[in-house]
């Protein structure tokens, strides 16, 4: 799992100079992706030669994905993240975009609502040794495991239907979430800056279209991952 061949970390360079040209000006996280093999996290070796297209989305269980290389960065360059900062995930998936925030210096705390994606990639995650706190959720209305606890960061990797009022009472004052908002095929990308407790206080800025799988209330237990 943790091979990781020269041609690797030749495409690597490559993505990261196109995301470069594309406008991703974050050198924290230009290293992060450039140091993080992506494959550890689509081990379909069938491909690999998709893996390091920044415009290239990869399917994995449970009818998700592993974002495009340039959506993780473009989410990512959104949060204006700064090292030991708490960044609540909605949405782990395979766990790339998770890591990507770990090399950043991030405290990670990730939740993701498909049992199997769950148990998969918080056992990939421990074995890889990122320090990301996992848990099995929706995240509409915060994480029962986490009372009371408020993040400086909150990046959402599925698209909402609306604005979850829920999230963003777990949001810092003077804190940033980004979230893809909108129906299938009709999302784009928010910035929201949280100014204060009350809705009319939540300075909100559209970045354009966004692609993301819907977020969706409640668990979904899927057949027993072994490991």
């Amino acid at each position: 799992m943790t091979i990781d061949p020269p041609k690797y970390k030749a495409w690597r360079r490559q993505m990261v100079e196109q995301l470069r040209q594309r406008g991703i000006s974050d050198q924290r996280l230009l290293d992060a992706m450039q140091k993080l093999p992506r494959q550890w996290f689509c081990p379909d070796t069938l491909l690999d030669n998709l893996l390091y297209d920044i415009d290239c989305a990869i399917k994995i269980d449970c009818d998700q994905t592993i974002s495009k290389p340039y959506t993780v960065a473009w989410q990512t360059q959104l949060l204006e993240l700064q090292p030991t900062m708490s960044v609540l995930e909605v949405g782990t998936g395979s766990g790339y975009q998770t890591a990507v925030l770990c090399e950043m210096g991030a405290r990670v705390y990730t939740v993701e609502r498909q049992s199997i994606l769950f148990r998969k990639t918080k056992a990939l995650l421990a074995s890889l040794r990122y320090t990301a706190r996992c848990y099995l959720g929706d995240c509409f209305n915060g994480l029962p495991e986490m009372k009371g606890f408020k993040y400086d960061r909150i990046l959402v990797t599925c698209g909402a239907p609306s604005l979850p009022h829920g999230l963003m009472q777990m949001l810092k004052t003077g804190g940033i979430m980004v979230i893809p908002i909108g129906p299938e095929g009709g999302q784009k990308m928010y910035r929201i800056h949280k100014e204060g407790d009350s809705p009319d206080l939540w300075r909100k800025e559209v970045f354009g279209d966004a692609y993301f799988v819907p977020m969706l209330e409640g668990k979904a237990f899927n057949k027993p991952y072994s490991l």
